[in-house]
């Protein structure tokens, strides 16, 4: 049933004053000297490498891997963790190759390293890009599906729970970047706490069913009744290889989901470029090991409620309907007290989201449109409250416009995949040439940035003028419910990729026949030389996954 009891509302009361009153507390410290535009925004040398990990994962976890990701374990299994797996070995490389560059540079933005590499024309294309693609489907989705998430447990009407998110998560980024990361270490420990309770619960209901003991008898069970839910690596004949085909999530556009998310993306980067090399490195593999334990916590429940569902039938309507009603459901069989612990692991995961996105959007539009474009001379203190204004409104859009977007009927997660997704590997390539190779040029950046948006365009509708089945004997092509055959969207990202970079290369030659000089960053290197604790950190994290893809292929 979904309602709160008193028990329930007094764990949640427990969790939100911890934050409310540790984060004022954090403010109030800093509020002793005078709150400049980069501690504000970046927190300037402030956070730990224990505080950043925290805060990536707590910025990063959200309603849509919770909801999503658990009625995708549902649907198709443990083959969805891949998002999360990749995304450890993604976090170390970003420690290692993209982090040095951003700070040797004194890289603050994203669109501040476009400007510094390319020019401003690409910078302020791409800021324009960015604060539109954060508010219209990062924040928008967020929220709503984090209103949707609360609502399902709790019964609070959706739209009064998206002002109560949306007003909680405002009260925590007026404090600039350093409440946000210090207050996300408890939004995650509930997180964690609330998201293995729940699995918890999963896989004692399953091993109770089948008269198992215990927590592991339920995962054996899993394993027994649900073995097509352990494979990681789907064949072609898998009614879900269109999202996940086969080695591309391994060898192919799963890398460039990943590596644009980690290391091109101001919402995640902007928590380590406050730091040291050392430091932020150190918060990059933290991130990372927590990251191989979140399927655990909204993968495996979705499979349980899979094997419950088959079994025992259980809500069978609701789940024939939508399988991302897969964890509402079993949040709502919670004994009180645990239910409330859940109940804040949810908000935790939306609110810590929230903060981190209206951070960045904050920091894009302040730095890198109202500084440079509109005033100019505005002192620190006028930035730091233009940021607290645009973090205000962008909130407020954000709640205006979600309803309208037809978030709930996509899927959060396939809707932010799906849009973002058309620029992914144009940024990618943009960013990838811009670090690593000098000749690259602002007019071969233009090109990745419009090109490689029309090219997934063109990609996306091509089957919708031709036959594309012609590349089904290669793998790269396979007929949907309607018998139209499309290629898997991964693929099309890596398709779109290869193709930005080939043109980057041939454009930027050509400008350096004429004389063009492009802005090289500079690099050396020494700045990719690791400390040993780092390298066995990072042995670790790639042993570990290896030998999770060899039991789970």
């Amino acid at each position: 049933m979904n309602v709160l009891h008193s028990k329930d509302y007094l764990v949640f009361l427990c969790y939100f004053l911890i934050v409310a009153l540790y984060g004022w507390w954090i403010y109030k410290r800093k509020k002793q000297a005078q709150l400049s535009s980069k501690d504000y925004f970046l927190a300037e040398g402030s956070l730990t490498w224990w505080a950043i990990g925290a805060s990536l994962i707590a910025s990063n976890i959200s309603a849509e891997q919770f909801i999503g990701m658990s009625g995708s374990g549902f649907k198709m299994g443990l083959a969805i963790a891949t998002y999360e797996w990749m995304a450890a070995a993604t976090l170390v490389i970003v420690a290692i190759f993209f982090i040095p560059v951003y700070l040797k540079n004194k890289i603050y933005t994203m669109p501040q390293f476009l400007n510094q590499r390319y020019n401003s024309t690409v910078a302020m294309i791409m800021a324009i890009f960015w604060l539109l693609l954060y508010v219209l489907v990062n924040l928008t989705s967020i929220l709503y599906l984090g209103a949707l998430a609360v609502h399902s447990i709790s019964g609070i009407n959706i739209t009064t729970c998206m002002f109560a998110l949306a007003l909680f998560a405002v009260i925590i980024t007026l404090g600039g970047m350093k409440v946000i990361g210090y207050t996300d270490v408890i939004q995650v420990f509930f997180l964690i706490l609330g998201g293995l309770a729940t699995t918890y619960l999963a896989l004692n209901l399953v091993a109770d069913h089948f008269g198992a003991k215990g927590v592991m008898g339920g995962l054996h069970l899993l394993q027994g009744k649900a073995e097509d839910h352990f494979h990681m690596i789907f064949k072609k004949d898998n009614p879900n290889y269109m999202d996940l085909p086969g080695l591309t999530v391994l060898i192919g556009g799963m890398w460039i989901v990943n590596l644009n998310y980690w290391g091109c993306n101001q919402y995640i980067t902007q928590r380590a470029l406050g730091a040291d090399l050392k430091t932020a490195r150190g918060g990059l593999l933290f991130a990372a090991f927590l990251k191989m334990l979140m399927p655990l916590i909204v993968v495996v429940p979705g499979i349980a409620a899979y094997v419950l569902y088959k079994e025992a039938n259980f809500q069978t309507d609701l789940l024939q309907t939508n399988p991302d009603n897969a964890y509402p459901l079993l949040l709502n069989l919670l004994p009180t007290g645990l239910k409330g612990l859940a109940f804040a692991a949810l908000t935790a995961a939306v609110v810590a989201s929230l903060a981190g996105k209206a951070n960045s959007i904050a920091t894009i539009f302040t730095l890198d449109v109202y500084k440079k474009r509109i005033d100019p001379e505005a002192d620190e203190k006028k930035m730091v409250w233009i940021g607290r204004v645009t973090v205000v409104v962008a909130m407020f859009l954000a709640i205006i416009i979600s309803p309208f977007m037809g978030i709930d009927k996509k899927g959060g997660f396939q809707y932010i995949q799906e849009y973002t997704g058309f620029v992914s590997p144009g940024i990618f390539a943009m960013f990838i040439l811009g670090f690593f190779w000098k000749k690259t040029t602002s007019n071969a950046a233009l090109f990745a940035t419009i090109g490689g948006f029309l090219l997934s365009l063109f990609f996306k509708f091509l089957p919708m003028v031709a036959n594309l089945a012609f590349l089904a004997p290669i793998g790269f092509s396979k007929a949907n419910e309607n018998g139209v055959y499309e290629i898997p969207f991964l693929d099309r990202m890596g398709f779109v990729f290869v193709i930005c970079i080939v043109a980057m290369y041939i454009i930027s030659v050509r400008d350096n026949r004429k004389g063009v000089k492009p802005n090289g960053l500079e690099i050396e290197k020494s700045m990719f030389k690791l400390n040993p604790g780092f390298a066995a950190g990072a042995l670790i994290v790639c042993g570990v996954l290896a030998a999770l893809y060899t039991i789970f292929w």
